[in-house]
């Protein structure tokens, strides 16, 4: 008789012992949903991503903030990256709070079906500080991190601003706290996008050389003969007994000064002429 009564007060405790176990993972496992990856939360995060209840960023239980900052620029397009450890149907929002989370949009209301947590509204065309919405809308488990992109936007630097990624859970009882509702939030800086100031900036190397009109808006003689303003003859090639000279090209570079020139050489020509 001892033996059989020790035998069933054994199997009476390891069937509380069981029963205990299982209410304690499914109690912890209710309390954390996603791990957000990148950018980095500003909380730190256990395997399942939490704290992440407590509106607007997690940290329930006072939280243990992780210090990181990650830069970025005004209208980049990053990357969000999460890895949804338990399944429920649902999808994500991400807002930006740019004096911090102070500024960061309301949750979107929910409608209750067969649970509290029925539907909640996305909105296709969000506005600011809404980024995106209604991001990896989904019905069955998420194989492994997903990501997706968002574009910053462009009007907008901030030296510590917060973006928040938020997650619906549908069928799912109310949280307390967070209702149908995890968070994660990132802390950024956004720096203006860089600017060349309209245009590249000249390269020493690519200057041309090359004559440049003078501040009369004449070119600058090179020294080179110039047949077409001397009727053929180059600089210093007057005929042979000719008592004037072609016109040196370090004169002004005057209409008048050339016709004088070519009258003078016309002269000589025709005067040679007559003497032979």
């Amino acid at each position: 008789m001892v033996k059989t009564r020790t035998s069933s007060w054994a199997r009476r405790g390891a069937v509380a012992a069981f029963v205990g176990a299982a209410f304690a993972a499914t109690s912890g496992r209710a309390g954390a949903h996603f791990v957000l990856q990148s950018p980095p939360a500003n909380q730190s995060q256990d395997t399942l991503g939490s704290p992440q209840k407590l509106a607007p960023c997690g940290g329930e239980g006072g939280g243990t903030p992780s210090g990181v900052i990650t830069a970025y620029q005004s209208g980049q397009t990053i990357t969000i990256t999460i890895n949804e450890k338990i399944f429920h149907p649902g999808h994500y929002r991400v807002s930006l709070g740019v004096n911090g989370p102070g500024d960061l949009p309301a949750e979107p209301l929910v409608t209750p079906g067969s649970t509290a947590c029925g539907s909640a509204p996305i909105d296709p065309n969000p506005k600011f500080p809404v980024l995106a919405d209604g991001m990896l809308l989904h019905t069955q488990p998420l194989s492994g991190p997903q990501s997706f992109k968002v574009t910053l936007p462009a009007n907008v630097t901030c030296a510590h601003c917060t973006l928040q990624v938020l997650e619906f859970m549908s069928n799912h009882a109310l949280n307390n706290p967070g209702g149908c509702y995890y968070h994660h939030c990132a802390e950024l800086s956004i720096s203006g996008a860089p600017t060349d100031g309209g245009g590249p900036v000249a390269d020493a190397s690519a200057v041309d050389a090359s004559p440049q009109p003078d501040a009369g808006g004449d070119p600058v003689d090179s020294g080179a003969p110039d047949s077409a303003n001397d009727g053929g003859i180059a600089e210093g090639s007057a005929p042979a007994g000719c008592a004037c000279s072609a016109v040196a090209k370090s004169a002004p570079a005057d209409a008048g000064v050339f016709a004088i020139g070519a009258l003078a050489t016309a002269l000589c020509l025709r005067r040679r002429r007559r003497s032979t």
